[in-house]
């Protein structure tokens, strides 16, 4: 069963840095684009951040810039995402996706994801 698992959500204050982790199981993410997206209450869900397949193209959202790192560890199957100084508009839900097609991390790669984590909660207090 291919499944995305995601962890690393909690309740964090304002500055402070979480790190989310995104296993993989029945399938090997070494040859798929990894995104992550977040969807706060009330809001559409927006795509923050992708690695190609190529693992030399990444996208950041200007929101998270500087702020945010994606990466990935082919031997645990695993994508993280670096989150640092982190302020309250950043709590959300947070999902990663798997897309087979996404190589490079183009315009439309948010558009191009096949699986999908259930999430995990990030809560940023003031």
């Amino acid at each position: 069963e291919v499944q995305l698992v995601e962890s690393g959500g909690g309740l964090v204050q304002a500055g402070g840095s979480l790190r989310l982790s995104c296993v993989a199981s029945g399938f090997r993410l070494d040859d798929w684009g990894i995104g992550w997206f977040r969807q706060a209450p009330g809001k559409e869900r927006e795509g923050m951040s992708c690695i190609g397949s190529d693992d030399g193209s990444t996208f950041y959202r200007d929101s998270v810039k500087g702020r945010f790192t994606i990466s990935r560890d082919n031997a645990k199957n695993t994508v993280y995402l670096e989150m640092n100084n982190l302020n309250p508009e950043d709590t959300a839900v947070y999902y990663c996706a798997a897309g087979g097609a996404v190589v490079r991390c183009g315009p439309m790669w948010s558009h191009a994801m096949d699986y999908w984590g259930k999430g995990t909660l990030v809560t940023v207090s003031s």
